[in-house]
């Protein structure tokens, strides 16, 4: 049945009026997400990698993306000779850039800071092989690769658990944040995936910040710690970690910080919470 003049007068209404957040989450590319190693996996069944501290983004053969679905405002020459298919992977700079990182892909001013950037390549979406065809892609894709932005992070293989947990320890020591596996005959697939597991020494939680306490000495003057209440509803403060900068301009109040720590209390609250950075969605 054909909609009669004024049915399609409010269809036009109807998505002029649409907010843009609806129409960005259409977009939005669906990922595939790490779930927590347990020490009971082979681990000779796995591709291992540096987990990386930048921010996660997406080719789409033509721009870049965020996580959220968001164009990110790369120039042309920092995605010149990317190939025309779907590449996952994260904007990086250096381990402990994170925010280097944010700040740079966030500003409209300048777009030289790119130059620090690479795209560092860790899965191909489109791929329906396993991750074994499809490290063996990649590496065939670095061997004729003409953009200089573009890197393949390293995949590596280790012959015990032991062995791994020996890895993990080294690499934290240098700044790495942690450790990904993936699946050797796992396909890619959006969402949670047991062929795709993070290994880290310390648990990363995310918190909102809802108060200040004053700091005292060598702080004095300045923020000492911030109250933050967890996602299951747990007010505690985070006072480690900050920067004199952070101190002095401390997260705003309502804004979501990622901290870490190591266990909980009996009443369920984060110990030893220590504050990495502030959340930014590019």
């Amino acid at each position: 049945m054909l909609a009669t003049p004024h049915q399609r007068a409010c269809y036009l209404i109807l998505l002029l009026i649409l907010p843009c957040s609806l129409l960005q989450a259409a977009d939005k590319p669906a990922l595939m997400l790490a779930k927590v190693f347990q020490s009971d996996r082979q681990i000779t069944n796995y591709w291992i990698s540096e987990k990386l501290d930048g921010v996660r983004a997406r080719w789409n053969g033509q721009q870049l993306i965020s996580r959220g679905g968001n164009p990110l405002n790369a120039p042309a020459w920092f995605t010149q000779g990317f190939p025309d298919t779907l590449l996952d992977g994260e904007l990086w700079i250096a381990r402990g850039a994170y925010q280097q990182t944010v700040s740079i892909i966030k500003t409209k001013k300048s777009q030289l800071g790119w130059k620090k950037v690479k795209f560092m390549l860790f899965d191909l979406p489109n791929h329906h092989g396993s991750f074994n065809e499809r490290v063996a892609e990649m590496r065939k894709m670095m061997q004729h690769n003409n953009a200089p932005y573009l890197q393949m992070i390293t995949q590596f293989q280790l012959p015990s658990n032991a062995g791994l947990m020996q890895h993990l320890d080294s690499m934290t020591e240098q700044g790495a944040e942690g450790l990904m596996l993936h699946h050797k005959a796992g396909i890619y697939q959006s969402g949670r995936s047991h062929h795709l597991l993070k290994l880290k020494k310390f648990t990363d939680a995310e918190a909102v910040v809802t108060g200040y306490r004053a700091g005292k000495g060598q702080f004095s003057g300045k923020m000492g710690a911030i109250q933050v209440k967890s996602k299951a509803g747990k007010v505690f403060f985070i006072g480690s970690g900050f920067s004199h900068q952070e101190r002095d301009n401390p997260p705003a109040l309502g804004s979501t910080v990622t901290f870490r720590y190591q266990g909980l209390t009996d009443r369920g609250i984060p110990r030893f919470a220590v504050f990495i950075r502030l959340r930014a969605e590019p």
